[in-house]
């Protein structure tokens, strides 16, 4: 299991990994590019989780050890994605989120809040900015892009693998 978990977080977290400096590089993206490295990356669970059932349990796998399987593949390539992005932020754009802070206020501005409401967007957005000075903040937040993307593909995957009796044939091509 642990072989498995390792291979296929590997290729999750190379995928992640390469996409935000590749981002970061090309200085372009969105959360639609975001999203769908991370689906595309996070699909590894899929295939590590139908790899371990199928090549080493005998076609037979729980909800509860598919659902580890998925979550250990999970953690790596979100580790990846944390350390990726936290090299990419502190050596090469220092100053993302004083760039993203003021993107967010603008866009705030534009889309017509005025008053208080405005004030309040705007004192988030600069508490935000104030929390990512933290080097722990920065690595919460980064965990918290990826991971639930992650969780929700490994639950997903483990509804679908599970499997508690043998599939006709399966077990005598072992």
């Amino acid at each position: 299991m642990k072989k498995t978990i390792l291979s296929f977080g590997l290729i999750s977290g190379l995928i992640l990994g390469l996409f935000i400096i590749f981002v970061s590089l090309l200085h372009t993206g969105n959360m639609i590019w975001g999203y769908t490295a991370q689906v595309i990356a996070f699909s590894f669970i899929y295939a590590g989780i139908r790899n371990y059932r199928d090549k080493y349990n005998d076609g037979l796998i729980s909800f509860g050890k598919a659902f580890r399987i998925g979550l250990g593949i999970t953690l790596i390539g979100a580790t990846f994605y944390v350390i990726a992005w936290c090299i990419d932020f502190y050596c090469f754009i220092p100053d993302f989120m004083e760039k993203y802070a003021a993107a967010l206020i603008k866009d705030a501005r534009a889309s017509g809040l005025t008053g208080a409401a405005l004030e309040k967007k705007i004192a988030g957005i600069n508490k935000m900015g104030d929390l990512y000075k933290s080097p722990v903040m920065v690595v919460l937040f980064t965990y918290a892009e990826v991971l639930p993307v992650g969780i929700v593909i490994s639950l997903l995957a483990s509804l679908i693998l599970k499997r508690k009796t043998p599939k006709p044939g399966l077990a005598s091509m072992a």
